[in-house]
C-alpha cells in the first residue's frame, strides 16, 4: 500500500488548465482516469490528509504509485480524451456499465443489394440500420409479421434467397403476400429499396403519413368499384394500427428523447433507459455497474452517457436526454453530444408533466432491476450453499450458518423506537419466524442501547424456552420438544441461530456481543454489516472483514440486512400511524380507547380515516352521528382550510393540495 505523499507532484508543477489525469499502480497499470476543469485544483484534492478522503478514494490513492496528466484546450476535449483512455486502459476504479442481459434489436441490412429485416442481438455492424433495443424478441417478431403485409420486404436468410433465385420459385412468404419476392424478379432493386425505405420511415416514427396515404388509396379503390383492393388496403391499415398499439404513446407532443433513471445502493447502480421516438416507447435497455469510487449521481449520469453514446451515429442520439440529476460538466457534455449528432442536444432533469411521470416509471424499473439482480441467485441451491460456505470461511465460524438472524432498529428522532428480527434458513427467508420488538427501556435516539435491549430480550426468551425443555435422549424427541404442543408450530424463540447479524458498525456489534455475554451465551457468533462501505465487523476487531464485491457471501448478507431494514421500517410506520390517530382523537368527547381501536381496525390508517365521510365513520359500531362529526372535526383541524359543522356533519374545504400531500407523507428517518 503506497503513501500518496511519496508521489505527490511538487507545488506549482500541476497546471491550472483543463485536462485528463491517470493514476498508475506500482506495476504501471492505470487504475483510475479522471478529468478536470482545473488539473491543479482537482489533483490537489487527492493529496490532502488521507483520513479526510472518502474511503473509496482513499483506497484508490493508496493503491496508486504515480500520477500523470495531459493538458487539453477545453472541457469537451477533456471529456473525449477521458473516455478514450477509459476504453483503452480499462481502469479498475472507474465505473463500467455492463448489460444485465442481452437485448434484441430490429435490424435492416441497408448495405445489401436487396436489404432484409431481421431480429438480432449483440454488437452493431456498419451498414445496418437498427431500431430498438426491445425488451422481448417475440414482441419484435409479432410487429414485423404485421408490417410485412404492408411493407413486403425481404426477411429471408441469404441461403434461402439464393436457393429461390436458382429454382425460380419464391418461398412461402412470397406466395402469401408478405414478401415482394425480389429473388425471382417480381420487383426491381429500386422498387424493393423503396419498400425498405418506407418500412424504415415507419419504424422511425413517421406513421401518420402512411396511414393517411393508405386510407386515401382505399377510398379511391372503393370509388372505382375495386372492392377487392379496397378490402386489402383496409386490412393493411388494420395491421398498421395494431402495430402502433404495441408501442404506447407516452409523450403527446411526439418528442424524441432518451429517458434515463438510476437506482443505487452502496455497492452497485442499476440504470434503465427508455428510447422514446415520435412520442412512443420504441425500446428499453438496462445496465448494472459496480460503484468503485465516491462519485455522486451527477457524475454517474455523465459517465453513463459517455459510454452510451460513444461511437453512435448522429441519428441514434435524440434531441433531448432526460436524466435524474444534472451532470457535473453539463455544458461540456451537451456540446459533445451536439457535435456527435450535428444539431443541438439538451440534457436536463424533467420537473413536471408527462416527462416527469415517465422518468418516475423508468426509475421504478431501475429499482426492480437492481432488486432482481441482487436476489436472482437466491433460487439456486448451489449458489446459496456457496454463500454460506464463504461466510463460514470469512468469519472463521466452526460450521456454515444454516440459520441467520438479522436485527435492525428504526425510530423517528427517538420516538416509536422498534426493532426487527428476520430469519434466513439455508439462504432463504423464513417469514413465519420474523419477530417485532417495541423498545421501551431506552430514552431518546440511542440505536446502540436499543440493539442491546432487543438482543437481550430475544435470547432471554431463548434461554427460558430451553429451560422449559426436559432432558431428551434421542434427536427426534429433542426436535419434538421445541414444538408448541397447543399449536403444533415451533416455539417462537426456541432455536439458536448459527449467526447473528446486526445492521450497523462496531458500536452495534459491541452492544449485541455484550448482551450475549451478560446472558452467558458464548456459542452464537455475531457480526455487523455497515451500510457505508458494506464492511463486515466482528466483536473486538479493529479492522473490518472486506468481502469481495462479487462474492455470494456479501450478496446474502446484504439481502438479510435489507430485509431486516424493510421489516423494521414497516413496523415503525404502522405504529406511528396508529399513535398519530390516537393523539388526534384524544380530545374527542365520548371516544375512549376501545372505540379508537375499533376505528383503527375499520379504516387501517390515518389517511383512510381522514378521507372517510361522516356517514362512513358513523357506520362503525358504537359511534353515532354526533361522535362521527366530532371525529371528522378533530381530523379536519389538522388540515388548513377544512371545517366541519358538528351539528350537521357537513364538511367544507379549501385545501392546498401541497399541504395535504405534506400532511399525508410518511417520513422515514433513521
Amino acid at each position: 500500500m503506497a503513501d500518496p505523499s511519496t508521489y505527490r507532484p511538487r507545488p506549482g508543477e500541476i497546471p491550472v488548465d483543463p485536462g485528463v489525469y491517470r493514476f498508475r499502480d506500482q506495476h504501471g497499470r492505470v487504475v483510475y482516469v479522471g478529468k478536470a476543469k482545473s488539473l491543479r485544483s482537482r489533483l490537489s484534492s487527492y493529496f490532502q490528509d488521507i483520513s479526510a478522503l472518502h474511503p473509496r478514494t482513499r483506497q484508490m490513492v493508496t493503491t496508486a504509485a504515480s500520477v500523470e496528466w495531459t493538458v487539453v484546450r477545453n472541457e469537451v476535449e477533456a471529456l473525449q480524451l477521458e473516455y478514450s483512455w477509459i476504453k483503452e486502459f480499462d481502469p479498475r476504479f472507474n465505473v463500467k456499465y455492463r448489460d444485465d442481459k442481452s437485448y434484441p434489436w430490429l435490424a435492416v441490412t441497408v448495405n445489401e443489394q436487396f436489404p432484409r429485416v431481421m431480429v438480432g442481438r449483440g454488437a452493431k455492424k456498419k451498414g445496418v440500420r437498427y431500431f430498438g433495443p426491445y425488451s422481448h424478441a417475440w414482441a419484435i417478431r409479432e410487429t414485423v409479421d404485421l408490417l410485412l403485409r404492408v411493407f413486403p420486404m425481404r426477411s429471408c436468410s441469404n441461403g434461402v434467397f439464393k436457393r429461390s433465385a436458382q429454382i425460380g420459385r419464391p418461398c412461402l412468404l412470397g406466395y402469401i403476400g408478405k414478401c415482394s419476392a425480389p429473388c425471382v424478379g417480381r420487383v426491381s432493386e429500386e422498387e424493393h429499396r423503396a419498400i425498405v425505405e418506407d418500412f424504415c420511415d415507419f419504424m422511425a416514427g413517421q406513421t401518420t403519413a402512411f396511414v393517411k396515404r393508405l386510407e386515401k388509396e382505399m377510398y379511391a379503390a372503393s370509388a372505382d368499384l375495386d372492392f377487392e383492393r379496397a378490402a386489402r388496403l383496409r386490412d393493411d391499415i388494420g395491421a398498421l394500427n395494431r402495430a402502433m398499439e404495441k408501442q404506447a404513446v407516452v409523450l403527446g407532443d411526439g418528442t424524441d428523447a432518451d429517458v434515463v433513471a438510476f437506482a443505487e445502493d452502496p455497492l452497485e447502480v442499476a440504470v434503465q433507459i427508455f428510447y422514446v421516438r415520435g412520442g412512443r416507447i420504441r425500446g428499453q435497455r438496462g445496465w448494472v455497474a459496480d460503484i468503485v469510487d465516491d462519485a455522486g449521481t451527477g457524475e454517474l449520469v455523465e459517465r453513463f452517457l459517455q459510454q452510451l453514446y460513444d461511437g453512435e451515429a448522429g441519428d441514434a442520439i435524440p434531441r433531448e436526454v432526460l436524466v435524474p440529476a444534472v451532470p457535473d460538466d453539463l455544458d461540456a457534455l451537451e456540446q459533445w453530444l451536439t457535435d456527435l449528432r450535428g444539431s443541438r442536444v439538451r440534457v436536463r432533469v424533467p420537473q413536471r408533466g408527462d416527462k416527469k411521470a415517465l422518468q418516475e416509471t423508468v426509475g421504478r424499473n431501475a429499482k426492480q432491476a437492481l432488486a432482481l439482480h441482487k436476489t436472482k441467485r437466491a433460487s439456486d441451491l448451489t449458489t446459496r450453499n456457496r454463500a454460506l460456505e464463504e461466510i463460514q470461511l470469512a468469519l472463521g465460524l466452526p460450521e456454515a450458518p444454516l440459520r441467520v438472524e438479522c436485527y435492525d432498529i428504526s425510530n423517528l428522532q427517538g420516538t416509536e423506537v422498534v426493532g426487527s428480527m428476520v430469519v434466513f434458513e439455508d439462504g432463504l427467508p423464513r417469514k413465519g419466524e420474523y419477530r417485532r420488538f417495541v423498545v421501551r427501556g431506552v430514552e431518546g435516539q440511542n440505536d446502540v442501547a436499543s440493539m442491546h435491549e432487543v438482543i437481550t430480550r430475544r435470547f432471554r426468551r431463548y434461554l427460558d424456552e430451553r429451560a422449559e425443555t426436559p432432558e431428551i435422549g434421542s434427536p427426534d424427541a429433542a426436535v419434538d420438544a421445541l414444538v408448541d404442543p397447543e399449536t403444533g408450530r415451533p416455539k417462537k424463540f426456541a432455536y439458536a441461530p448459527g449467526l447473528v447479524v446486526v445492521d450497523g458498525g462496531p458500536p452495534q456489534v459491541a452492544a449485541a456481543q455484550r448482551a450475549l455475554d451478560e446472558l452467558g451465551i458464548d456459542d452464537v457468533p455475531v457480526c455487523g454489516l455497515a451500510k457505508r462501505l458494506e464492511e463486515v465487523w466482528l466483536p473486538g476487531r479493529e479492522d473490518p472483514v472486506i468481502l469481495p464485491r462479487t462474492s455470494e457471501a456479501l450478496y446474502l448478507l446484504q439481502r438479510v440486512r435489507d430485509e431486516a431494514h424493510r421489516f423494521a421500517i414497516t413496523h415503525h410506520r404502522s405504529r406511528r400511524s396508529k399513535s398519530m390517530v390516537e393523539s388526534l382523537l384524544d380530545d374527542v368527547p365520548g371516544l375512549g380507547e376501545v372505540r379508537r381501536k375499533t376505528l383503527l381496525r375499520r379504516f387501517g390508517s390515518l389517511k383512510r380515516l381522514r378521507a372517510a365521510t361522516v356517514e362512513e365513520i358513523a357506520e362503525v359500531p358504537g359511534i353515532g352521528p354526533r361522535t362521527a362529526a366530532a371525529i371528522a372535526a378533530a381530523l379536519a383541524d389538522t388540515q388548513p382550510g377544512v371545517t366541519v359543522n358538528t351539528a350537521t356533519g357537513e364538511i367544507s374545504a379549501e385545501l392546498d393540495p401541497r399541504a395535504s400531500a405534506e400532511l399525508d407523507t410518511e417520513v422515514e428517518e433513521r
